[in-house]
């Protein structure tokens, strides 16, 4: 992936609680709402990194746009019954933020070592790797965490399993500027 300019997407997404940037979510939500039913389907969170946003990287990072919208559509019981429990609510929107953020990192982790550019890590290139992975999570054993995180045995990891990885090796990427939060 080309250079990410952390501190630029950082600043598109105000994750913080302060009263500054909930006024901010506020209105960044209602440009995700074109509608303004005040609920967020997933078509218009897409289109809305795109064009509100304006982040193309994250635009481009669909797997990290699905399972952040997945994480956050469900967060929270709706108040709008089941029905609203298949979108973002407002009070979910922060939630929703954060969790773009770190599954952006992750999806950038996952194409700095998927070296094919295929979609998925062959045990090759985790080995090829792993002197960056370590900078991310520390010291490993490339076989044997290819085999932890492989859990489906398929012989190369998915996003979802690296993701799953990630999470429990609380993966950090040198770059990536994270001490806004």
């Amino acid at each position: 992936m080309s250079e990410i300019d952390w501190t630029a997407i950082n600043a598109k997404l105000p994750i913080s609680k302060d009263p500054e940037s909930k006024a901010k979510r506020k209105a960044l939500f209602s440009s995700f709402d074109p509608n303004g039913n005040g609920i967020l389907s997933l078509a218009e969170v897409d289109k809305a990194v795109r064009d509100v946003l304006k982040i193309d990287e994250i635009f481009d990072a669909k797997p990290a746009i699905m399972r952040a919208f997945q994480i956050a559509k469900n967060c929270t019981k709706s108040k709008r019954g089941k029905t609203g429990d298949d979108y973002i609510e407002f009070l979910e929107f922060r939630y929703f933020l954060l969790s773009l953020r770190q599954y952006f990192e992750y999806y950038v982790a996952f194409k700095r070592a998927d070296a094919s550019g295929d979609g998925r890590i062959e045990l090759i290139e985790f080995k090829n790797a792993q002197d960056l992975i370590e900078t991310w999570v520390g010291k490993i054993d490339a076989e044997e965490e290819f085999k932890k995180i492989d859990k489906n045995g398929g012989g190369f990891i998915l996003f979802d399993e690296f993701c799953e990885w990630a999470i429990a090796k609380n993966l950090d990427l040198e770059d990536d500027d994270d001490d806004h939060q």
